[in-house]
């Protein structure tokens, strides 16, 4: 009888622990699959924003054909992020083709007419909306990564993950700045400059 006793006791004990490593792993296998549909809505944006720029570079070449360095450097840049395999390195190329489009829209300030044209301001706008849209994205991705993160660093669930080979997830870091650098604004007339001080007065003899 006792014998029996200790072997159901045993048997709880193998289930108890079998179904703490199952729940364990869901948990974990949960939280990659929230990060890699949070990774989904940051590339549908990514490759909206890489579907402008073959537009946006032949509207400021019909203007600025000569300004040739920067229309280069935008489609490089652009070509970096297709090209790019993993979170971090999306970022970087993202970051790259931030620099890039300021650039060019230094550019085009000196190009009333380009910055007048319709679908230079509208390509503009769809532009900043994007950004607005992969900055939401990117705050909901990385949520996502640090709580997956943290839970295959702590104890207990951490010994489940290196038994089955859950690695950490990449953040998706932008450059401090880079964002704001994107929204600019063609409409506005620059503000006027100070006038200009009198000169000093001839010294009486």
């Amino acid at each position: 009888m006792a014998l029996i006793i200790t072997l159901i006791i045993i048997a709880v004990v193998v289930l108890v622990l079998v179904f703490w490593v199952i729940g364990l792993y869901n948990a974990l296998a949960r939280a990659r699959i929230r990060v890699k549909e949070a990774w989904s809505g940051i590339d549908v944006q990514l490759k909206r924003r890489s579907s402008l720029i073959p537009n946006l570079v032949e509207t400021v070449k019909g203007y600025a054909a000569h300004e040739k360095e920067v229309l280069e450097n935008v489609t490089r840049a652009r070509a970096m992020l297709d090209r790019a395999g993993t979170p971090g390195q999306a970022a970087q190329a993202d970051n790259i083709l931030t620099g890039a489009l300021r650039s060019l829209f230094a550019v085009a300030e000196a190009y009333p007419d380009l910055k007048a044209n319709t679908n230079f301001l509208e390509l503009q706008r769809e532009l900043t909306d994007t950004e607005d849209k992969i900055a939401y994205s990117r705050q909901f991705y990385n949520g996502n990564v640090r709580e997956y993160n943290e839970k295959i660093a702590v104890v207990p669930s951490s010994v489940i993950a290196g038994m089955f080979n859950f690695e950490p997830a990449e953040f998706y870091e932008a450059e401090e700045g880079s964002r704001e650098d994107i929204n600019v604004s063609f409409g506005a007339t620059p503000p006027a400059a100070p006038p200009a001080a009198p000169p000093p007065a001839a010294p009486t003899p």
